[in-house]
């Protein structure tokens, strides 16, 4: 089988879990073939790949303002013509009057649904044909039909109330992401040769798929373990922008969700919880099926059958720092740890994040350990040090995960936010009970075999990890049912076995097509394939021809 993999850019360029997950299916379903299918511009050429994977296309959908790399002559500036010009406008308009439409942006039945599909997909159509269409999401002639359908009867009101330049930001916001309807991946040569398309995401990098199935049929299966919508939501790039400008931008991702959910073969969520939300957003529930991502547990196999190491009486937290993660509440929660149990140490590893303005959230935190723990000293002649440590992943104190874990007797998680928390999967395979909040898919993880607390709740924190710090039964009881579950749910094998049984079972629910040059099945007997005399007599027998 053949799957065009349509990738956000983590594979084959970028690191990364997309990237480890993508590299982990293609060498896992070495029967299938891979076309990988990158939106993400990079001069690099990529690493060495499997024999059953090749780069067909890349571009950036997002970078400069030029024409997206890949994209041929379909990406071009020219002008339009007058019948051209008409074409356009009346696709825009169609599409913009599907954004400002008031109601649910992602409801199946709803007016507006219909009408943005229908404009989506008749400027792809005007794209494939003639080109050009880069120039023309930015032209005066958009923006005209984008004012036009704000201040329409029944708009919504936030659109209603945008002005010239939350048009004109709405405008090259819309630009840039209907970018890959300029790519010149719709050919028998690209995705029209696929025999499904595989999104590694939703909303843009599906996009490409999406045309694939309007254009070609071919079966489009969408795997999520991040939902973008949900991403967009949270995102604080766009605090700066108006609330008009906020609204239309809401609508164009739920509009483009909706849409993608509802032509897709099969959605794959990474978990009940980003489920939930393809569900919000007009997704079929017929059409859902969880798949957790598989993670490599032989990692940590040995620490995982050492159930007793580490410290009995510290805590690790490891991830990303950044507000969502609640370190101010987890370091009040853990003041009231040391009030009750002296001896208990808190460990932060930090995952390495180059983004700028990161180190500040760190630095804030470093601050305020200090002002709640004073370096302590045992006697007067030793050197004080802070109960709390801040250290790097991959650092001299904390090389690699499986020794960071290893460290310590419990693993605690503080998060706002959460979509599936990686490092609670890993704590699990090295039979480490946790305490974490009940944010996203948390609970679904964890099961029965750690505690589960309220969010923004320092007390309840502090409570629930005393409780098992103080009782090491219940402690080693619970890590050793993490360890049996994750081994169980979140393996890589699960994973491929998964997707394994769905590329099969959509390939066999498709419509059988024919390229150009494949032979047509059962068009000859079998006797036709075997040397001998008779083997012609039973072609042209077959054929209606005379023999000669």
């Amino acid at each position: 089988m053949r799957i065009g993999l349509l990738t956000d850019g983590g594979y084959p360029y970028a690191t990364g879990e997309s990237g480890r997950w993508c590299e982990r299916l293609v060498r896992g379903l070495g029967q299938h073939r891979f076309d990988l299918y990158a939106l993400a511009r990079t001069d690099t050429p990529p690493p060495p790949l499997p024999s059953n994977a090749r780069v067909v296309r890349t571009t950036d959908p997002g970078g400069a303002d030029t024409a997206p790399a890949g994209c041929g002559h379909r990406a071009s500036r020219r002008a339009y013509g007058r019948h051209e010009r008409r074409r356009f406008t009346e696709a825009y308009h169609r599409l913009a009057t599907g954004l400002c439409a008031e109601g649910d942006a992602s409801s199946p039945a709803e007016e507006g649904a219909t009408a943005f599909a229908e404009g989506l997909y008749a400027l792809a159509e005007l794209a494939r044909q003639r080109g050009g269409l880069p120039g023309a999401l930015r032209s005066d002639d958009a923006v005209r039909a984008l004012e036009a359908a704000c201040r329409a009867p029944g708009a919504r009101r936030g659109a209603a109330a945008a002005g010239l330049r939350d048009h004109l930001a709405f405008a090259e916001h819309l630009e840039r992401a209907l970018r890959p309807l300029s790519l010149d991946w719709y050919g028998d040569d690209a995705l029209g040769a696929a025999d499904l398309c595989h999104a590694a995401a939703g909303g843009t990098t599906a996009l490409p798929g999406l045309l694939a199935k309007r254009f070609f049929g071919t079966p489009l299966l969408v795997t999520e373990y991040g939902v973008p919508l949900r991403a967009h939501y949270l995102s604080a790039a766009g605090a700066e922008h108006s609330a008009p400008l906020r609204a239309l931008l809401a609508a164009l991702h739920g509009r483009l969700a909706g849409e993608i959910y509802r032509q897709a073969a099969l959605l794959t969520p990474g978990n009940a919880h980003a489920r939930r939300w393809q569900e919000k957003s007009g997704a079929d529930r017929a059409r859902i099926r969880t798949v957790h991502p598989g993670m490599a547990a032989e990692r940590f196999a040995e620490v995982g059958e050492d159930e007793e190491s580490g410290d009995p009486a510290t805590l690790v937290w490891v991830g990303r720092v950044e507000p969502a993660k609640d370190l101010i509440g987890l370091l009040h929660a853990f003041a009231e740890i040391r009030a009750r149990q002296p001896d208990a140490r808190l460990r932060i590893v930090a995952v390495p994040v180059r983004e700028p303005g990161a180190g500040a959230y760190l630095t804030y935190c470093k601050g305020l350990a200090a002002q709640l723990f004073p370096d302590e000293a045992p006697g007067a002649h030793a050197v004080g040090e802070n109960p709390v440590t801040f250290e790097e992943l991959g650092g001299p104190e904390a090389p690699t995960l499986e020794d960071t874990y290893a460290s310590g007797a419990l693993v605690v998680m503080s998060s706002l936010v959460e979509g599936f928390p990686a490092s609670l999967v890993e704590a699990m395979f090295c039979a480490r009970a946790t305490v974490s909040t009940d944010v996203g898919a948390v609970v679904e993880i964890i099961g029965g075999t750690g505690l589960v607390v309220p969010p923004r709740n320092p007390r309840a924190l502090a409570d629930a990890c005393l409780a098992l710090l103080r009782d090491p039964e219940r402690r080693f009881r619970l890590g050793a049912a993490a360890r049996a579950r994750a081994l169980e749910l979140f393996t890589v094998e699960q994973n491929l076995a998964a997707f394994r049984g769905i590329y099969l079972e959509l390939l066999s629910h498709a419509p059988v097509r024919h390229r150009p040059g494949d032979g047509v099945p059962f068009a000859h007997p079998a006797e036709a394939h075997v040397p001998g005399s008779w083997a012609h007599k039973a072609v042209t027998a077959g054929t209606g021809a005379p023999d000669a």
